[in-house]
Formats: structure tokens, sequence, C-alpha cells
């Protein structure tokens, strides 16, 4: 996708600006039934996952005007024979297609994605997103250096779930980020600490990214979603040592394995895929949302963390075990090889989080070493 350069953001997004610089809107869509009306709806989407419309002052033709700005910005045709343009700067992903293929009228969808975590401890307990014993598990995984999978659906916000806890690494232990579209901003998020940032296009895909990873000394890699065939060189990485989150789409933290193994195709054979799916992917949390109404009648939207699971291999057999559901503990007994996890890094209560336990770790990792007895590695 195209970088975009944008010098005067009010006079390039004209009507859209507002919209563009308020921090709560997360989506801007536009569906016009020719590309040069007056006035038009414009469709929200806020940081609660509520959609609501706006009337906008279209004249002008501001959305063929807009159209050509963005192509001229990024050097792209846009026509019929051409119809779909993008284009994308630090925080925006811009997505225009042309009227003789979206048969409703031209489409402009602006999706946002800003350099901090809306998530934080307080709003996460204030909000239900979880709940106290489900956050502290959820930070010990993390701090065990466990391998982790968010899933759930489109725009239900698992990069903004993983983004959180990926906060809770260390500041000395590298991370790599891999991402098509910039969402995971780990350098903004989290300054100081060290990352490398990679951004996948048609010379340097998914695959070649993880591979190259290798080579940067990570002990960590965050990819933004995994979607193909790049999953069999995820898992290879995962393999050797080094730690990860990732995002995929499913509904259930069950059927991961699954979608691994169809991502996957025949690029490696079948049952050697899901015994390496077990061993290497230790943690599936979903995310959810569900719709109410408020005291007051008002449309409210609930982001939760609805399932945690742990994934094992025990005797040769692949297990799925259940820890929490809708919400809800349903299991305090960690797998064995979980539990060794947790214990090799001073964590004796999965459900019960204490900042001593990784400086225990390092203490540790690092005895005898040049980071011997120095708490300040901890960070």
């Amino acid at each position: 996708m195209e970088q975009l350069e944008i010098t005067e953001p009010m006079q390039y997004f004209g009507p859209l600006y507002p919209y563009v610089t308020d921090d709560d809107i997360t989506d801007i869509d536009i569906c016009e039934s020719t590309s040069e009306a007056s006035y038009g709806t414009v469709w929200l989407t806020n940081s609660k996952n509520l959609r609501y419309k706006e009337m906008c002052d279209f004249s002008g033709g501001f959305v063929e005007a807009f159209s050509k700005r963005v192509a001229n910005s990024v050097s792209r045709p846009f026509h019929k024979q051409s119809p779909v343009l993008e284009a994308e700067t630090s925080n925006l992903r811009i997505t225009i297609v042309h009227e003789s293929v979206s048969v409703s009228g031209r489409t402009v969808s602006i999706r946002k994605s800003l350099p901090y975590v809306r998530l934080t401890e307080e709003n996460i307990l204030e909000n239900n997103y979880c709940s106290r014993e489900v956050l502290n598990l959820l930070k010990n995984c993390v701090a065990a250096r466990m391998n982790l999978v968010y899933c759930g659906e489109p725009s239900v916000g698992k990069t903004e779930c993983a983004k959180f806890f990926s906060t809770f690494i260390p500041d000395n232990e590298r991370v790599i980020t891999i991402e098509d579209t910039l969402e995971w901003h780990y350098k903004k998020v989290n300054p100081g600490k060290d990352c490398v940032e990679l951004k996948v296009n048609p010379v340097m895909g998914y695959t070649e990214a993880i591979k190259t990873s290798l080579r940067l000394n990570p002990k960590w890699i965050m990819l933004s979603e995994t979607r193909s065939k790049e999953v069999v060189y995820l898992l290879e990485c995962f393999s050797t040592g080094v730690r990860g989150m990732t995002t995929l789409h499913s509904d259930d933290v069950r059927n991961v394995p699954d979608r691994m193994l169809n991502m996957a195709g025949r690029e490696k054979s079948g049952k050697d895929m899901e015994n390496d799916i077990y061993n290497f992917i230790d943690v599936g949390v979903l995310i959810n949302r569900r719709e109410y109404r408020d005291e007051n009648g008002k449309s409210v939207v609930r982001r939760f963390i609805d399932q945690v699971c742990f994934y094992d291999r025990e005797d040769g057999e692949n297990m799925v075990y259940m820890m929490v559901e809708n919400g809800e503990i349903v299991n305090r007994e960690l797998p064995k090889r979980i539990r060794k996890k947790m214990n090799a890094f001073g964590i004796d209560d999965p459900f019960s989080y204490a900042p001593a336990q990784r400086i225990k770790r390092y203490f540790d990792d690092y005895q005898g070493g040049m980071y011997h007895g120095r708490k300040t590695a901890v960070g």
C-alpha cells in the first residue's frame, strides 16, 4: 500500500477533517450514488464500536476531488480499468472503490489506527472487559514468555488487546513487529523499548519478513495478522525459542488449530503441522462484542475477553484446556507444561500478578552475566 505524505490535512480531507482528527472515531465510510453528490451520508464507528451516521456537505464534487487527490498523491490511476485505490499514512488506511464496480456508488473507507493503547488496567476493570483474575492470568502468560493468539471477528479489537498485553514485555527484550498496515505502533506505544518494525510490501512478503526477523536477534515476534501460509514459518520461528503474538479470524479458540491447518495448505503434512500448533502455541484468547440497551434505552456495545484456553500436547495427544468461557473462569488447573513454564518464572499463582516475579526471572536469566544484580534491567 502506498504511503501518503500530507502537509495540509485540513484542506486535504475537507469536510472529513473533523472526523479524521477525532480520536474517538475509528472508521469513516462514505457510499455515494454518484461521485458528484453535493450532500451525503457519512457512517462513523467510534471506539466503543457503535456505528452511526451523519450528514456531510460534499458540495463542489468533494468525493471526486478527494479521489483525485489521493490518486495523485500516490501516483496511481483510478478509473474503470483500475477501480480500487489504496493509500495510507502513519495512522490512516484509505480505500476508494470506483462506481464502475461499486454499484451503489463510489465508496470511500478510512480506517484509523492511533499510536496509543486504548485499553488500560483501569478501564478494563471498569468496563468489565475482563475480571482481575483473567487480567492477571494473561499478564502472567506474557511474563512467562508464552506464545499468544488473539482471535475474534473483524474489527472486534484483536490488535488492540494484543497491543495492551505486549506492553508487559520487558524493555530489553527485542520485539520485531511485522505488518502490512501499521497498527501496532510499538515504538510509539512503548518508547525506549528495544524494537524493530518491519512493513511487508510486494518485495518482502510475510514469509520473507519472518525469515528476516530471525537474523535480527529477536526475543519476540509480533505478526499483525496470520492469514495464509506464513503460519508455517511463524511456528518454525516459535520452535527456535522466539516468543510471539499474532491475531487471526476465528469465533472460538477451539477452532484456532483447524484455522491454522487450513492456512498452511500443503506446505507441511497435516499431522506434523497439527502437532506443531499444540507444541508451540500456548494461549488462545477470544475477543467478543455484544450489543445491549442501557437504562436509558441507548445502544451500547461491550467488548470483552470471552474465552481463554491453553493448547497442549501431552503423551502424544493434542488438547485444548478451556480456562475462561463467556468471560468467566471455568477451570483453575493448568496443564503440566503450562504450569512448568509459569513456575520457571517464579509464578506460583497464575491468577495473581506480582512484578517481583519479573525481577526473579531476570536474576535467574542473567545470573553471573553482565545484568547480574541490576534490578533496572527489568523495566
